[in-house]
C-alpha cells in the first residue's frame, strides 16, 4: 500500500499555491508571482538558396531580461518592497515551488532582478477585500533547479 502511495505522490503535479520567495535571502510572503520566462532571441536567416533548401533559424543566447509580477497583501510597517524600489539595487531572488512538508522541489532562481514598479492597490470602498500591493522587476539570468 505504501508504495502505491509513493508511486501517485512522485506522478501527480504539486499544487501551485504552495510556494516560497526569498529576495536576496530575506524570505518575503507573496500572494502571486506570475511572469517567470527563460527565452532565447531567434532570427530567422534567409540565405540565397532559402526557396531550396528552406530557412535557417538561428538562436542567440544572452541574458535578456523579462518582467516578472509579484503580489502582495499590505502589511502596516513593512516597507522592504519601497524601499528596494528606492535604492535601484540588483537583487538575486529565487521562487521555490515546495511539496507538503513545505521543503523546496523546483525553484527558479533570478540572478538578476531590479524593481520597475510598485503598485499600490485598488481603492474601492463597496468592497471588503484584501488590500494587494504589486511589485514588477526585469528579471534575468533564469536557471532552473530540481531538488
Amino acid at each position: 500500500m505504501a508504495e502505491i502511495k509513493d508511486l501517485q505522490k512522485s506522478s501527480y503535479p504539486l499544487p501551485a499555491y504552495n510556494f516560497r520567495v526569498t529576495i536576496d535571502g530575506t524570505p518575503m510572503s507573496f500572494s502571486q508571482v506570475s511572469g517567470i520566462t527563460r527565452e532565447h532571441e531567434t532570427v530567422t536567416y534567409r540565405h540565397g538558396f532559402s526557396f531550396w533548401e528552406g530557412e535557417d533559424i538561428t538562436a542567440y543566447y544572452f541574458k535578456k531580461y523579462a518582467p516578472v509580477t509579484f503580489k502582495k497583501g499590505t502589511i502596516k510597517g513593512i516597507s522592504f518592497l519601497y524601499e528596494w524600489l528606492r535604492e535601484e539595487k540588483v537583487r538575486p531572488m529565487e521562487v521555490s515551488l515546495c511539496d507538503e512538508s513545505g521543503q523546496p522541489v523546483v525553484s527558479w532562481r533570478i540572478a538578476k532582478a531590479i524593481p520597475v514598479k510598485l503598485e499600490a492597490p485598488t481603492f474601492d470602498a463597496g468592497t471588503n477585500e484584501v488590500s494587494v500591493e504589486s511589485l514588477e522587476v526585469m528579471a534575468a539570468g533564469i536557471s532552473i533547479e530540481y531538488h
